[in-house]
């Protein structure tokens, strides 16, 4: 008798993954929710608000002037258009001595109520930064130790802060102002003073920035996958499930 005959056979290599009929339909819906998904977020997002700047203008539209007056159905986007083109006008209008001196005395009665000018000073300050292009506040991204030591969040960088505030802080460093967003919507966060020193700045824009806070890591901006890169993965993975198989299979015994 063969002693050979009385060796266990050697296990059978693990079977590869089974891609059948229901496995291609799940890649495929994957695929097209993957494709139409964006585009139907961002449409829908788009014609919220062109619907919303509708509702806002239509009632300061005469009946005479609203072209469903004429038509049996709504056009959407005349409001847009009709709001577009008033802001316009406004512009214009308060670019010449004219419309300055209007303006001046506007902010002269809003400043004489006392609610109303901290809210109406408050407000202006903000879209003046934000819509002139001269100001600088959320176009650097940045890196803080927060919330404990050791834990860093991404802020957006703001402008420093005035010298009634920086005479408050305490310590002889020049302070800034910094925004965190909260993920995954960063139009919530916390405001806070952060030493110039304690911020390490990022070279990323603030759409990626953004985009890293909405998705909460999911998508990192600039790590778009490699092909070759992802093939040399799976092929190392593979080696690897086939090295580990063999490990375990059982040695046959040794004839003397």
């Amino acid at each position: 008798m063969n002693p050979r005959d009385d060796a266990p056979a050697p296990l059978d290599p693990l079977p590869e993954p089974h891609t059948g009929l229901m496995g291609r339909f799940r890649n495929y819906f994957l695929t097209g929710l993957v494709v139409t998904g964006p585009v139907a977020v961002t449409f829908y997002l788009v014609w919220w608000f062109v619907t919303w700047v509708d509702g806002v203008v239509r009632p300061f539209v005469p009946l005479a002037y609203r072209p469903e007056t004429y038509m049996p159905y709504v056009i959407p986007g005349w409001g847009l258009i009709v709001a577009f083109f008033t802001l316009t006008l406004v512009g214009f209008l308060a670019a010449n001595l004219i419309g300055r001196t209007l303006v001046d005395v506007g902010e002269t009665f809003l400043g004489r109520i006392p609610a109303v000018r901290a809210i109406y000073r408050g407000l202006k300050q903000v879209f003046e930064t934000l819509f002139s292009g001269k100001g600088s506040s959320f176009r650097k991204v940045g890196l803080v130790e927060f919330p404990s030591p050791g834990m860093w969040s991404i802020v957006l960088i703001s402008q420093s802060p005035n010298e009634d505030v920086s005479r408050s802080l305490p310590g002889q460093e020049e302070h800034v102002s910094v925004f965190l967003p909260c993920s995954p919507n960063p139009t919530t966060g916390f405001f806070f003073y952060v030493p110039k020193s304690k911020i390490v700045e990022v070279d990323m824009s603030t759409e990626d920035a953004a985009t890293l806070i909405m998705s909460a890591g999911v998508v990192q901006p600039g790590s778009a996958p490699d092909s070759k890169k992802a093939a040399a993965l799976a092929g190392m993975a593979n080696a690897a499930r086939i090295a580990n198989a063999s490990a375990l299979q059982p040695q046959p015994a040794k004839v003397e």
